[in-house]
């Protein structure tokens, strides 16, 4: 599929990842490593997947400014100030305004694709038509696409979006309304808008017009480009407010684009997609979207010796086996140097409490 000089990327890599801990740590996290053994990390993927269809030269990546050299040293075919490292984390709102002011000035009429770095896309061919039916969609009309996949599973870790009606400015038919958006249901609700049929998974990729996308980040967060204004900044040039952006990033409120900003705005679609795809943000969702062994497990690039067992998924350090015998529903994940032994239920709080403790008792170092 031919690539369009209009068209640009904004990859989010600058979250920190502790749902994956111990494997994702405070100083290197899940979007830098390579999960899987295959020899690219999870942003190295997100790259090769978008730049299939972007320009190289139009992707940016947003990480916090800690992370900004890891990034530059995985994708040293960026340009140097395609990496915008943030001072602090104010989630992905912030990283947006930021990212569009940059991609406006280069390009008035620019079309943004937003991606986590985290995720799995099963189908390439049908990933590139879906975003290639977005940005053309985009290019004509005002509004945020949220892009959505058919639920397999009543999966709680993930978002949900709420369809509407067919939105009739798109001729595929594959273009809603949206009604709501569902953030991480109990498990029983999850399978109630599984079967229901009007709920699609909230991937968190999002397809706009560059300057139409901005315009509502100036929407929700009204205080800050009003005290732009009282500093005298707000007739600047747009490459200045971008640097300026840089220097108020601490008074951003702390908002995703998607709760922040979709939400609130009455000109969100929703498209379903058909490209297979999995949010690599939990242990148990990497667990339901990885190919499973004998018994029904998950082993992660790690060599192991398995004996009545079931259920489980495991990953360890290279040079190091693991003999297990009965291990029943469980996450054995071990880096460095942490060990860690927790039933595969319930996981992501069971690990966000251990963080915690962890770090409060023993320090940075094993965090």
């Amino acid at each position: 599929m031919p690539t369009d000089n209009k068209n640009f990327c904004v990859i989010l890599a600058g979250g920190r990842g502790r749902r994956l801990w111990p494997s994702s740590r405070h100083s290197h996290p899940k979007q830098f490593i390579d999960l899987f053994g295959v020899g690219r990390t999870l942003l190295q993927q997100t790259f090769d997947r978008l730049s299939a269809i972007i320009p190289v030269e139009n992707i940016y990546v947003t990480t916090n400014d800690d992370f900004a050299p890891i990034a530059r040293e995985q994708l040293p075919m960026l340009p140097a100030e395609n990496f915008l490292g943030e001072p602090v984390n104010r989630n992905t709102a912030p990283s947006v305004t930021w990212a569009c002011y940059l991609i406006l000035q280069r390009c008035p009429d620019a079309r943004v694709v937003i991606s986590p770095s985290d995720q799995a896309v099963l189908r390439q061919e049908a990933f590139e038509s879906n975003i290639h039916t977005a940005l053309e969609f985009v290019s004509n009309h005002d509004g945020i696409i949220a892009m959505g996949v058919r639920p397999t599973r009543p999966e709680p870790g993930y978002g949900y979006v709420q369809m509407g009606d067919v939105c009739e400015l798109c001729d595929k038919h594959q273009m809603f309304t949206v009604k709501s958006f569902l953030e991480k249901p109990e498990r029983d609700f999850a399978k109630i808008f599984m079967e229901s049929g009007e709920f699609l998974w909230n991937t968190g990729i999002f397809v706009a017009n560059a300057r139409h996308l901005l315009a509502h980040c100036k929407q929700i967060m009204p205080e800050l480009f009003r005290q732009l204004e009282i500093d005298g900044h707000a007739n600047e040039q747009i490459d200045e407010e971008a640097r300026l952006v840089w220097d108020y990033f601490p008074l951003f409120p702390n908002l995703s684009i998607d709760y922040g900003i979709l939400e609130h705005a009455d000109d969100t679609y929703v498209m379903q997609c058909d490209f297979g795809w999995a949010d690599l943000g939990t242990w148990h969702s990497i667990y339901e979207a990885e190919s499973r062994v004998e018994g029904d497990n998950v082993v992660l690039d790690s060599e192991v010796m398995l004996d009545n067992c079931h259920d489980s998924i495991i990953k360890l350090p290279k040079g190091r086996l693991g003999v297990f015998s009965g291990l029943d529903g469980f996450i054995v994940i071990e880096n460095d140097n942490v060990l860690m032994v927790c039933k595969k239920e319930d996981s992501s709080a069971q690990i966000k409490k251990f963080v915690n403790e962890v770090q409060l008792k023993l320090g940075e170092g094993f965090i």
